[in-house]
C-alpha cells in the first residue's frame, strides 16, 4: 500500500468484531482499525471502548480508533477515564472520533440528555477531556459541568491525550474541528465537498489562531468491492438501508465507493486528487469471511494503485 496515504478499516455494522481479523488487518499493512457506537439504535451496537480494548490486546502496531463516540450521551469525565485507560492498554495507539449525534433521539431520552443541548455539551466535553488529560490537577467551570482540583490518573500514554477528530457533515462540525479538535472526519461527502471542507477547515483554524497544518482530515468512506458494479451496489444498498432505515439508492452513487476493484480505485483516487491523505474504509459486511475478502481486495488490488 502507498506509504504516503494512510488507510484504516472499520468494523461495520458496529455490532461485531473478530480478533483474528483484527490481527490479519495488521499483517496486511492497514494503519488503523475503527468502530462506531450508539447507546441505542435501529440495530444492536457494541460499546466502542470495550470492543476496542479487546482489539488492542490482540494487536501490537495498528491504530485503535473510535468513529465516532457521541460525546453528549456520556459524562465527559467518564469518557476521559475510559479513553485514557484504552490508550494505556494499547500503548498509545488511540484516536478518538467524536460527534454530536441526534439522528436517533431515543438514545438521548435513555440517558436523560436534552437533544437540543448536544452541540454545547460536545464543545464542553472536548474541553473537559483536554483538561483531565493534562498533567496535574484540573479545574473546569462550564455550563453543564463544574469541578475544581481534580486529578485523574493514569494519564494517557500520548502527551495531552489521544487526538480528537470531530466527525460530521455540517458547517458546525467543521468549525468545531477547526477550533477544538485535532482534525475533521467527514462522511458522505463527494470529492468536491471534501476539498471545500478542507479549505474551510484551514480558514477557520487560522481565524482561531491555530496551525491548520497540525489538523488531519481522514475521509470516512463506505466501500464495497465485488466482481460487478451491480452486485456491489445491491449489497451496499441493502446493508446500509438495514442499518440506517432509509433509502441509499440515490446517496450510494453520489457518496459511496462501490463497484469493481477498478471502479473503487478510481473513486478513491478522486478523493486523493481532492487532497485526501487518509481513509477510514467502511465495508458494510454480513460475516467475518466477507470482511476478510474485502480487506484482501483493498490491500491487494485497490490501494496500491492510488497515486498522489
Amino acid at each position: 500500500m502507498p506509504s504516503s496515504i494512510r488507510c484504516g478499516v472499520a468494523f461495520f455494522p458496529p455490532n461485531w468484531i473478530d480478533l483474528e481479523l483484527a490481527a490479519y488487518a495488521e499483517t496486511l499493512g492497514f494503519d488503523a482499525l475503527w468502530i462506531g457506537e450508539h447507546i441505542a439504535f435501529h440495530i444492536p451496537t457494541f460499546d466502542a471502548v470495550t470492543a476496542m480494548a479487546a482489539v488492542a490486546a490482540r494487536t501490537t502496531r495498528i491504530g485503535i480508533g473510535i468513529a465516532a463516540m457521541l460525546l453528549p450521551l456520556r459524562p465527559a469525565a467518564a469518557v476521559a477515564k475510559a479513553i485514557s485507560t484504552l490508550d494505556v492498554i494499547s500503548g498509545g495507539r488511540v484516536r478518538l472520533g467524536v460527534g454530536v449525534g441526534g439522528e436517533f433521539p431515543k438514545e438521548f431520552e435513555a440517558v436523560g440528555v436534552p437533544l437540543q443541548t448536544r452541540g454545547a455539551r460536545t464543545d464542553e466535553a472536548i474541553a473537559i477531556l483536554r483538561a483531565l488529560w493534562t498533567p496535574g490537577a484540573a479545574t473546569y467551570r462550564g455550563r453543564f459541568v463544574q469541578f475544581e482540583d481534580i486529578r485523574m490518573e493514569p494519564k494517557p500514554v500520548q502527551a495531552g491525550g489521544p487526538p480528537i477528530l470531530v466527525g460530521g457533515r455540517s458547517a458546525h462540525a467543521i468549525r468545531r474541528a477547526a477550533g477544538l479538535g485535532d482534525g475533521f472526519m467527514p462522511y458522505l461527502y463527494t470529492p468536491d465537498q471534501y476539498a471545500d471542507a478542507c479549505r474551510q477547515l484551514t480558514e477557520l483554524a487560522v481565524e482561531a489562531g491555530r496551525d491548520p497544518a497540525a489538523l488531519t482530515a481522514p475521509m470516512y468512506q463506505f466501500i464495497y468491492a465485488a466482481d460487478t458494479d451491480a452486485e456491489a451496489r445491491a449489497i451496499m444498498a441493502e446493508r446500509l438501508e438495514t442499518v440506517y432505515q432509509q433509502s441509499f439508492s440515490r446517496l450510494m452513487g453520489k457518496y459511496c465507493t462501490v463497484g469493481t476493484p477498478d471502479a473503487c480505485r478510481a473513486n478513491l483516487q478522486a478523493y486523493v486528487d481532492a487532497g485526501a491523505r487518509e481513509f477510514i474504509l467502511t465495508p458494510p459486511v454480513a460475516s467475518p469471511d466477507e470482511f476478510r475478502r474485502q480487506l484482501e481486495v483493498y490491500a491487494g488490488e485497490i490501494l496500491p494503485g492510488l497515486r498522489i
